[in-house]
């Protein structure tokens, strides 16, 4: 005969379970990190995506008491670095370093993913965002504002080009947006990476490039480029006189690459907090902000559900540009 137990004992019983269920995750919070960190960065060494994860792992490194150790795992816009983390024990000792290429741009660019890869991981703080600024090579392409370089290119006869260091990158992405708001004839010329495409706008090979500020600064402040505008909201300190792409006649134009880090989906709530805390540690810092705007960056400090909201904002955004461009999955 089934034993009968008393509301009083029902109660007992469920308030023993539930604290047997939290102890786990508290335990686990307690004593994470316990071993090294590893922090993937889903592009090649040496990007302003590699230079400022860099930062961030020191930061994590001195806030955690363990090690953060970058990775650098290369490949389809960001995408390979990105699953590989995706399919990791979701224990929190292997996290991304993402961008606005992979959680943003990658889900409306690659048949096998869509909005549903946003949910293969736990977001945990946004940290940087960097603009776009618009340079020319002012001996081939003689103008001085947006205006007259949109004079200069319907006067052409023959198409103008822009490069970029890949195809979905932020910097081809902001020139098809300027190409279609200007009603513009140009041909993307992708690279395979900044540096060559910088290389061939200094040579004159290409016209424009809406080039990310870090790896375009030194060829401005070394007069071998023109910059002509900004894509950030604002002005940028690093360049004062350089206006943006909204003072320049187009005002719903401003794009961004950013960083924020995540964990696998199911990584425990606890473990995630300790992480998010710890980041926006790090981004609150001055010594960070500080070498983050020397690469023309601009610190940010969203935690985990503001984080994940910016980044369905991001896929909305970049997916509509995508559509527009015509382009198509790869």
């Amino acid at each position: 005969m089934p034993q009968i137990i008393s509301r009083k004992q029902f109660l007992r019983s469920a308030a023993l379970l539930g604290a047997a269920m939290v102890l786990p995750a508290a335990a686990m919070a307690d004593s994470f990190p316990s071993r090294p960190i590893k922090l993937v960065v889903p592009f090649a060494p040496g990007g302003n995506t590699d230079v400022v994860a860099r930062l961030v792992a020191q930061g994590l490194t001195e806030s955690l008491g363990q090690p953060v150790i970058v990775e650098n795992i290369a490949g389809a816009n960001g995408s390979i670095g990105a699953s590989r983390v995706a399919t990791s024990p979701n224990d929190g000792y292997t996290l991304l370093f993402g961008t606005a290429g992979t959680q943003a741009i990658n889900p409306s660019l690659y048949k096998n993913q869509s909005e549903k890869t946003l949910d293969d991981f736990e977001y945990i703080a946004l940290v940087t965002s960097i603009p776009n600024v618009l340079v020319v090579n002012e001996t081939k392409t003689p103008v001085k504002t947006v205006a007259e370089l949109v004079a200069h290119a319907k006067e052409r006869r023959s198409g103008m080009s822009y490069g970029s260091p890949g195809t979905g990158s932020t910097v081809h992405l902001s020139g098809e947006l300027f190409k279609s708001a200007a009603k513009l004839d140009l041909v993307h010329v992708p690279y395979k990476g900044s540096a060559p495409a910088l290389t061939d706008l200094i040579g004159g090979q290409i016209d424009l490039i809406f080039e990310n500020i870090t790896p375009a600064l030194p060829f401005i402040q070394g007069n071998r480029l023109k910059a002509l505008a900004v894509t950030s909201a604002e002005r940028l300190p690093l360049l004062p006189n350089v206006p943006t792409m909204k003072e320049s006649g187009f005002p719903a134009f401003v794009t961004a690459t950013w960083n924020g880090v995540l964990a696998p989906k199911g990584t425990p709530k606890a473990v995630v907090q300790k992480v998010e805390a710890a980041l926006l540690k790090v981004a609150a810092s001055a010594d960070f902000k500080a070498r983050v705007a020397a690469l023309g960056g601009e610190p940010r400090q969203l935690g985990s559900t503001a984080f994940r909201d910016f980044a369905r904002t991001e896929f909305k955004h970049w997916g509509g540009i995508i559509q527009a461009a015509k382009l198509e999955k790869q």
